[in-house]
């Protein structure tokens, strides 16, 4: 173990260090998470995040959305090497340069904005802080005060610019179901590629972004000229973007479970075999005991698939008061 002279962060950095040097942690197995950093060492989030930051810009570790950091695959021999004396560390054998490696002169809003983002889609929302961002981008804990405000300009700022990441064509589909299909789908394309944008807010208190209001917009110039009245539409956006996050609330759980078990979706739900079985067994669930004998090879419960699923059923049920509401417009 390193001497407890050193700061925190670097103990913590060199034990991990060592356990990439010795292969106790291979190339893309995940290290411990920020979370469990701070749970195992007794030491607050934006240490832990200091700590792989440092790994990462020696090119040892890296993270990726939704799984976490890992460690990095080597880019040659000597990756992951210390610099040689009087070598600077931005010029180590296998050092990986990232977007937000850069001297704190550099520091701007985008990229404090770019950082946060990749930390809330690697450790998830309860990451997501100024201190960790400032570690993450190796700057002072006061640096991205004069940028952003707070934390909650932060989380509200980072979220917007996830929002924004999908546009919708000049042209739309042809028909008002079209139109909202492709709204649904891009709405849930980006709540699995940031699946903490799930968790920021209900919808009783609906987040003001104008990347958020964009998608509203959409969907929202889709009902209209169909007979509904305003209050009408504005119910069946909110339905229709209530369903999409509603599904979507569960990748971010799920990634949760994850980190926090250790083990996949399907572990977790082999080791609830035997407890199923006993329920099956008791003969108190006859209707669930004949649908999982008529699937033996089990029942694969699919995100993608089921929000597809709810959605045909939710724009079919739209459908007949879309063309009552838009007959009585006619007649009128």
């Amino acid at each position: 173990m390193a001497p407890e002279t050193e700061p925190p962060f670097q103990r913590i950095a060199t034990e991990i260090r060592r356990r990439i040097a010795t292969g106790e942690l291979a190339p893309g197995e995940r290290v411990p998470s920020t979370r469990r950093i701070a749970q195992d060492w007794g030491v607050a989030l934006a240490t832990a995040t200091k700590a792989l930051t440092v790994l990462r810009l020696e090119g040892l570790v890296e993270a990726l959305p939704r799984v976490g950091t890992v460690v990095a695959t080597p880019a040659g021999p000597a990756a992951g090497a210390a610099a040689a004396p009087g070598v600077p560390t931005d010029h180590a054998p296998g050092r990986r340069h990232r977007p937000s490696d850069a001297p704190e002169s550099e520091l701007n809003r985008e990229r404090i904005l770019r950082a946060a983002l990749e930390l809330a889609d690697a450790e998830g929302l309860a990451a997501l802080s100024m201190r960790a961002v400032a570690a993450r981008l190796g700057v002072s804990a006061m640096s991205p005060y004069r940028y952003v405000t707070s934390k909650d300009e932060l989380v509200l700022l980072t979220a917007d610019l996830a929002f924004g990441e999908a546009a919708y064509p000049a042209d739309p589909p042809a028909g008002w179901r079209a139109r909202l299909e492709l709204g649904a789908r891009t709405l849930w394309s980006l709540f699995r590629r940031h699946p903490w944008l799930a968790q920021l807010s209900p919808v009783t208190r609906p987040l003001v972004l104008p990347n958020l209001m964009a998608h509203a917009e959409w969907a929202l110039a889709a009902l209209e000229g169909h007979g509904l009245d305003a209050t009408t539409a504005l119910d069946t956006h909110v339905l229709l973007y209530s369903y999409v996050e509603g599904i979507a609330v569960n990748l971010e759980r799920e990634a949760q479970a994850r980190a926090a078990t250790g083990l996949t979706e399907q572990e977790w739900m082999d080791s609830r075999t035997p407890a199923l079985g006993a329920l099956i067994a008791s003969g108190r669930f006859p209707a669930y005991t004949r649908l999982t004998a008529a699937l033996p090879d089990g029942y694969d419960l699919d995100l993608d698939a089921l929000f597809e699923f709810g959605l045909a059923n939710l724009l079919d049920g739209l459908t007949a008061r879309i063309e009552r509401a838009g007959a009585e417009h006619d007649r009128a």
